[in-house]
């Protein structure tokens, strides 16, 4: 198995807001490496306060983040979330890879990415596989590219599981954090009226507007950049965002205005150690839990 590092250098104050949303793409495969409070940590940890002279030249004002993706997984991918919603939080970063050679990164997972059957109702197919469907299944083919969402990772998956579960018909959708637009083209294969996915970066809308074309639902499903407060009029019955804890937390303060009565809102990109920080802050803003699913150590919820 080859695996890709990346290596993301952010200042020392951003650490902790890095590392979760560093979580999404690798929940338990990555290292930090801080050494801004290394003296007292010393003391703390081991009572001794002579330190090696090499750890006390370490960079103090910055922290890197480490990350390992196996061959399996798309390095591609994880590498333009991290960017997009590094970018979107305001942390300067820089991003590094060593391992497996870029240009190879999209090509190399795909062998791994095979179709996949999701909820009752729908099969995930890849652009470049050939998939038998033989229990009649509603089919989305997907090209990734270098935006997030193949349906593989666990947070996607319930998405669509919980999708797959309450689009009825007719529904209006909205897709925030729309990245490869799979959230917002499977609502509408699945019976949905319209579903509109905004996303600040280019690329993911790029991606997206592509995978509704190969679908033939360019009509039907709309998206744009940038973000929910200066693009995004109307309501929506059912409001999907598979972000990351904390972009989540805050969009329960202003994401009510864009829903109807009795709409639901899907969350999902919530790592275990999160589950308590985003239930208290939708209970805070008059939320409640209909569903909620765990898996891979990552949770997500169905709030009205």
């Amino acid at each position: 198995m080859n695996w890709t590092e990346i290596t993301i250098n952010v200042p020392q104050k951003f650490c902790d807001t890095a590392t979760a949303i560093a979580n999404m793409t690798v929940p338990y495969g990555i290292y930090i490496e801080d050494y801004s409070d290394l003296e007292e940590k010393a003391w703390e940890i081991a009572h001794i306060d002579l330190i090696d002279e090499e750890l006390v030249k370490r960079d103090r004002e910055n922290a890197v983040i480490h990350i390992y993706i196996s061959e399996c997984d798309n390095a591609e991918e994880a590498s333009a979330f991290l960017k997009e919603r590094f970018t979107a939080e305001g942390i300067p970063f820089e991003i590094a890879s060593t391992g497996v050679d870029d240009s190879n990164w999209s090509e190399n997972w795909k062998k791994y990415f095979h179709p996949i059957e999701v909820g009752d109702r729908l099969a995930v197919v890849p652009s470049w596989e050939k998939y038998e469907n033989v229990s009649g299944r509603t089919v989305l083919n997907i090209d990734p590219g270098a935006a997030f969402g193949t349906g593989t990772h666990a947070t996607t998956s319930l998405c669509l599981e919980f999708l797959d579960k309450h689009i009825k018909g007719g529904e209006n959708v909205l897709d925030i954090g729309c990245g490869s637009g799979i959230l917002a083209i499977a609502s509408v294969l699945l019976g949905a009226g319209s579903a509109l996915g905004v996303d600040i970066d280019a690329q993911s809308v790029k991606t997206a507007k592509e995978n509704a074309e190969m679908n033939g639902i360019s009509d039907e499903a709309e998206f744009i950049v940038g973000d929910l407060a200066d693009k995004v009029t109307g309501k929506y019955d059912i409001i999907c965002a598979n972000i990351v804890a904390d972009v989540i937390i805050r969009l329960f303060a202003s994401v009510r205005k864009f829903m109807n009565d009795g709409s639901y809102m899907v969350v999902s990109g919530i790592i275990d150690m999160r589950k308590q920080d985003v239930l208290k802050a939708a209970k805070e803003n008059g939320f409640t839990v209909c569903e909620e699913k765990y898996r891979e150590n990552w949770c997500a919820f169905v709030l009205k």
